[in-house]
Parts: structure tokens; sequence; C-alpha cells
């Protein structure tokens, strides 16, 4: 597999801040977590990660 390219956040300025770190594929989006980059990862869909997106949105916090 190529090398991935991971960005995080804007939000997420501060390296202090615990978050998640993002990759995209043609046919997937990884999640890891920022702070344990050589850690388990979470695969999703497009369709799926899309989704999850359009409904974090919409939580207030």
């Amino acid at each position: 597999m190529a090398e991935l390219a991971w960005f995080k956040s804007s939000y997420s300025s501060n390296e202090s801040v615990e978050c998640v770190e993002v990759a995209e594929t043609t046919n997937a989006v990884l999640v890891r977590d920022s702070k344990d980059k050589s850690g388990p990862h979470l695969t999703f869909t497009p369709d799926s990660w899309q989704a999850f997106i359009t409904y974090a949105a919409t939580v207030e916090i």
C-alpha cells in the first residue's frame, strides 16, 4: 500500500489536544489516534464516513 496522507482537523492546532487523524483512499476513509500513529485504525466506506460527518455537524455539544 502506498504511503497515506494523514491530516488532522483545523480545530486541532494544539499538539496537546487529543484528536484523530484521517486519511482517504479511493475506497476507504481511515481514522487513527494522533497520539498512537503506529497503532490500529478504523476503516469506513466513503458513504458511511459522509453519513457520520453529516450527523456530527448537527450535534450540539
